[in-house]
């Protein structure tokens, strides 16, 4: 059940969120009507998370995993659309304190193949074009990459953040997708955290080796090899290292927020909140003492 159903579903989410000590929320762009329905306004909503005990919306995520008319990023005839519609979202957002506009740079994989040269071009001009905007409000645009997108692998990664204004686009380090897609996030903060904005914690049993990333619609849901891609943190078969992830932010004193993030966690039985829970308790016991 969606928490904003209602004024209840969303009050009980929040305190159980504050219960466990989170301070701030990142929401989906889509999750903002709702918001606002039964807020009065998206400032209305931002005091409601502050009288339950925490301090704001950090981010706003936006996507268009599916490409239709209009919205398939790697076209350079879709790009306006694609600006004005961001920039209208800005507008929307002005009245939070929000800090990152966190994008999927693209469509799915198997969408937009081949990925070459020139399709990674036209995606660094479309979001050096969103940043533009977004800074004008004071938010960074942060690039979050998925292991079934268009710009999954180093070399994509790293040909994207080349031809990427650093003043303008940041990276956004989910360490899951990174992993799945065969890519350390350890060596990757590494290599941008100047440009880091943030980070969506959380785990993995398996790396993508059967090109389950091409597999249409949903590589998330569909893919034959895998039940469930993303694990809260702390489980035993985890992949991704923690630890190694903490201590290179301190490393390089980063001091931005760090968001837990669950992704279909009700698979096989399992629900959110015990996820929430048991990350959080990874987080407090065995990541924040590396921290300090």
């Amino acid at each position: 059940m969606t928490p904003y159903a209602s004024v209840r579903h969303a009050d009980r989410f929040i305190k159980q969120l504050a219960a466990l000590g989170f301070e701030g929320l990142d929401t989906f762009y889509f999750s903002l009507p709702a918001q606002r329905a039964l807020f009065g306004s998206l400032k209305g909503f931002e005091a409601f998370l502050r009288e339950r005990g925490m301090q704001k919306v950090v981010s706003v995520f936006f996507a268009k995993p599916t490409g239709s008319p209009g919205w398939f990023f790697h076209r350079r005839e879709d790009h306006q659309n694609i600006v004005d519609f961001c920039s209208r979202l800005m507008d929307q957002c002005a009245e939070l304190a929000l800090e990152n506009f966190i994008v999927m740079p693209t469509n799915t994989h198997w969408q937009m193949e081949p990925i070459t040269d020139d399709s990674l071009h036209i995606l660094a001009d479309l979001w050096n074009r969103v940043g533009e905007v977004t800074r004008r409000h004071g938010v960074r645009t942060s690039i979050h990459h998925e292991f079934w997108g268009g710009i999954r692998t180093w070399d994509q990664i790293e040909k994207f953040y080349a031809w990427t204004d650093p003043e303008l686009v940041w990276f956004f380090c989910d360490t899951a997708q990174h992993v799945i897609a065969g890519v350390d996030p350890v060596q990757l903060y590494e290599r941008y955290h100047q440009r880091c904005s943030g980070f969506h914690f959380k785990d993995t049993h398996d790396v993508d080796n059967q090109e389950d990333y091409r597999r249409p619609p949903d590589a998330e849901l569909v893919a034959p090899t895998v039940q469930r891609w993303f694990w809260e943190m702390g489980t035993p078969a985890g992949l991704v290292d923690f630890p190694a992830v903490m201590r290179a932010l301190r490393k390089h004193g980063y001091r931005g927020w760090l968001s837990l993030e669950h992704d279909k966690a009700d698979i096989g039985g399992g629900n959110f909140a015990e996820s929430t829970a048991v990350a959080k308790w990874y987080a407090d016991n065995v990541l924040s003492p590396i921290y300090r």
